[in-house]
């Protein structure tokens, strides 16, 4: 009884967690019809030779949020970002396979297969963002919310072209959002701390 308590306050809380984080997304640039967007979907470590569940459901999030923007008129094209950090095959490419065949994506998709990162995953996309394009970053929402903190980072510029993904459905992948909750709270909180850190000691 305990433990099924325990798991109902758990996962209500990741629903709140990540229902937050979305909520924050919805404050960012609103694209509008028939503005070009790229769509980059960060891969998560994977030994497999096909996308893990963590990848399945970055790629759904990428392309439902391609589709959506395509149904408004918008030239999308995805980026799938990721390299072989844990496996022989690079994240991007599982990405992108599980994109184009279960998903069925139809539209334009490139890969980038070198980052081993969220930072190198950044870092690497930049050249491949077509001048005046919106970015859109495809994952749980709090990873999502990192790597576009990276961007203002590393790219002060693109800052104004960031727009959010459709990152969250209520009920999906329930069991595993407290772990990403958890960790991607940890990592936004060092982040922030690392970056005020830096900016007093200057």
């Amino acid at each position: 009884m305990l433990a099924a308590g325990a798991l109902l306050v758990a996962v209500a809380g990741g629903e709140a967690v990540h229902a937050a984080a979305y909520r924050r997304s919805r404050s960012l640039r609103p694209v509008e019809p028939g503005a070009p967007v790229v769509v980059v979907i960060l891969g998560f470590r994977d030994a497999g030779t096909t996308a893990n569940m963590v990848n399945r459901w970055r790629a759904r999030i990428g392309v439902r949020t391609a589709r959506r923007l395509r149904g408004q008129g918008c030239a999308v094209s995805i980026v799938c970002s990721g390299g072989a950090v844990h496996g022989l095959v690079p994240e991007a490419q599982l990405l992108r396979a599980h994109a184009t065949g279960p998903l069925g994506w139809q539209g334009p998709i490139a890969v980038e297969s070198r980052s081993t990162s969220t930072w190198e995953n950044v870092l690497q996309i930049i050249p491949m963002i077509p001048h005046g394009a919106l970015v859109v970053f495809a994952s749980n929402g709090l990873h999502a919310e990192k790597a576009r903190a990276y961007l203002e980072r590393q790219r002060p510029d693109l800052g104004p072209q960031i727009a959010g993904a459709d990152d969250y459905r209520f009920g999906e992948m329930a069991l595993v959002k407290p772990i990403f909750a958890a960790v991607g709270l940890w990592k936004l909180a060092t982040m922030r701390t690392t970056s005020h850190a830096r900016r007093t000691h200057r």
